[in-house]
């Protein structure tokens, strides 16, 4: 979903929050991985000072950890009009008060057939997208709510393909960046420009660069070592090793 396509389609919009919407409970429900949970004890453990996630879901923070989200978080929908934020789940809440029949559809899919009539046809692929047919999210037949305060348009508080992260968080961000000893990249091909100017910036002030991750990244350039890998399978190992490894107290 583009931010343009988004902001100027009422269509578009009701596509992605019908989706969006019957997807949300699996979302939620994922745990953070041994990748989440070994970045977190090298936080607590002071080894790691300051973290920045590309990532939208907050896994960090089940995890432990306290990341600036670069991307922001599709746990807050803000308004494009006054900028009110309002808590995800407060939202999913009037969602299902405004369409009864789409939420039981939700709810049959999550407990019945895939693709059955009881939830509108509805199939989960399996990178646990929905695949939904357009007839069911039309006007009459999906509601989405304004916002309260101003009657303004409510979309998810994340930065989507042609909006720009708000400049606040930029420039917290490239502090961190251009202050720190040297930098950690895992798990990102580092595609973005707002993640690649952050790497960029670590390397003009003198930072070593290393990266852990699987497959080229745009920032492997920049990098003092590289390593080709699943994070989830190298970082439990490194803390177990040698220098790397973390004190119990």
């Amino acid at each position: 979903m583009s931010h343009q396509d988004f902001v100027s389609s009422e269509q578009s919009r009701r596509r992605y929050w019908a989706g969006s919407f019957a997807g949300w409970r699996r979302f939620i429900g994922a745990k953070p991985g041994p990748t989440y949970l070994s970045l977190a004890q090298l936080e607590t453990k002071g080894r790691v000072r300051g973290m920045i996630t590309q990532n939208v879901d907050r896994l960090h923070f089940k995890a432990g950890s306290k990341p600036i989200e670069l991307h922001g978080t599709t746990h807050e929908i803000i308004c494009l009009n006054c900028g009110e934020l309002t808590d995800r789940h407060l939202f999913q809440n009037r969602v299902k008060k405004l369409n009864p029949e789409w939420a039981r559809a939700v709810e049959a899919l999550e407990s019945g057939e895939a693709g059955s009539d009881a939830n509108f046809g509805m199939r989960i692929r399996p990178d646990g997208d929905l695949d939904i047919h357009e007839r069911f999210f039309r006007k009459e037949n999906f509601y989405i709510p304004d916002c309260k305060k101003c009657n303004g348009i409510l979309k998810p508080n994340v930065v989507f393909f042609g909006d720009n992260v708000p400049k606040p968080r930029v420039d917290l961000c490239m502090s961190l960046a251009r202050s720190a000893d040297a930098l950690l990249v895992v798990g990102s091909s580092v595609m973005t420009m707002s993640a690649l100017r952050l790497v960029r910036a670590a390397a003009d002030m003198g930072a070593p660069i290393a990266i852990l991750n699987i497959g080229p990244t745009r920032a492997d350039d920049l990098a003092h070592l590289k390593i080709s890998a699943r994070s989830g399978e190298v970082l439990p190992q490194l803390l177990d090793m040698g220098s790397m490894s973390v004190p119990s107290s």
